[in-house]
């Protein structure tokens, strides 16, 4: 009996994507049937693409079927693949060419404010993600992708990774709960991935996990990849600087409120009571680590005020950023956890004042008649080194 295997999607609202049917067959030669609103002008193209992928995996004798909704040419790879692998057990990779583009690193201090989060089985929303200039875009493999179509996601992740242009947004990647994601990482790690996210991290045996794979998947001479734990329940809460120092490739902790609320038992409120003692923990962890703390999603897309009140206390708590599940929220935070006019003018007169009174050798800075404490004068600088790295304010402003 032949095998039939079917991944990808298709449907009136499916764009940029198409669904690959494959099956098996005893004997005969290799047929291709596409079904493209773009055939005339790529038809030959994709068939072409279909026949060399399938003498890659050695496939000598199977019927394909192609409903092709303008995917494009690594989209249609990813489908092909997972079908293949799908139908005859291939570990066999196939890589497109890697974007010239997309060779960059991160540094570990790098802003974080925003980090948008995608689909890992959607391309549409992944083709033109860089053009809104979050600091960060998630390709996630995780909570949006369902279980039947986690390994297709793999690929198709791994795919974008090298051939979407990220605009130099730092290049992210949720994998799944361990221990699912330590197979994410073959996927993900030699394909240029900046930053990975663990999900549900409640020790720091998982991250020691994760980053000791990393180590054995990277390629000789590649820059290191970033960890960024989530935290989302009370045990992770308890063991947060534990996780927060588990690694020196740990940047960053975040937590995420849904699952961590639904850990207590209590329901997420706007106030955000239930989860303020969690928050403040992971902040102080955070800051003991000497690491970046980063706060839940904000999930009503549609009130951009609300956002910037949760955005103002959030930045008010000590984080450095947030989670975002649309693009309209990018500009929001953004500008909410850059420093007012009137923070910044009062942090530049701290800082000068601090370098005047170093010049001088003086012990104290004051600033008119006022006395300024060293916590205040730290405060002040970090604060003019995020104004300097957003953009807001030009580094040689004492000038």
């Amino acid at each position: 009996m032949s095998k039939i295997t079917t991944v990808g999607n298709t449907g009136k609202d499916v764009r940029s994507d198409c669904q690959v049917t494959l099956e098996l067959t005893d004997s005969g030669a290799i047929e291709i049937i596409l079904k493209s609103k773009v055939a005339k002008l790529f038809g030959e193209s994709i068939e072409q693409q279909c026949r060399e992928m399938l003498a890659f995996f050695e496939v000598k004798s199977a019927c394909m079927a192609i409903e092709d909704a303008g995917a494009l040419p690594f989209v249609i790879a990813a489908r092909i693949e997972a079908a293949i692998c799908q139908s005859t057990g291939s570990n066999k990779q196939y890589l497109p060419p890697m974007l010239p583009e997309n060779e960059y690193a991160t540094s570990r201090e790098r802003l974080r404010r925003s980090r948008l989060y995608l689909p890992g089985n959607t391309p549409k929303l992944m083709l033109n993600a860089g053009i809104h200039m979050s600091d960060g875009i998630i390709l996630d493999l995780e909570d949006s992708v369902a279980p039947a179509r986690k390994d297709e996601a793999r690929m198709l992740v791994r795919n974008a990774l090298r051939q979407v242009n990220f605009y130099g947004s730092e290049r992210m990647v949720r994998i799944n709960q361990l221990p699912r994601g330590l197979g994410d990482l073959e996927y993900i790690v030699p394909h240029n991935v900046n930053l990975v996210l663990v999900p549900k991290v409640e020790t720091a045996a998982q991250i020691i996990a994760v980053d000791e794979k990393i180590a054995a998947l990277l390629p000789d001479g590649a820059p290191p990849v970033w960890l960024m734990p989530i935290i989302e329940s009370a045990l992770g809460v308890i063991n947060a600087y534990d996780i927060a120092t588990a690694s020196s490739n740990v940047v960053a902790i975040a937590i995420g409120l849904e699952d961590y609320t639904a850990d207590l038992g209590a329901e997420r409120t706007a106030a955000g009571r239930e989860s303020f003692h969690a928050r403040n923990v992971l902040v102080n962890a955070a800051r003991a680590a000497g690491i970046q703390a980063i706060d839940s999603v904000f999930s009503d897309v549609g009130d951009m005020d609300a956002l910037a009140r949760v955005v103002d206390e959030s930045r008010s708590l000590g984080f450095d950023g947030m989670g975002c599940i649309h693009p309209r929220q990018i500009a929001v935070i953004h500008k909410h956890y850059a420093p007012t006019e009137k923070q910044l003018e009062k942090a530049k007169r701290i800082v000068l004042a601090f370098h005047e009174a170093e010049a001088r050798g003086l012990g104290v800075v004051s600033l008119g008649s006022k006395m300024i404490d060293p916590p205040v004068v730290k405060r002040a600088q970090k604060m003019i080194e995020l104004a300097v790295a957003a953009g807001i304010l030009a580094a040689d402003w004492r000038e």
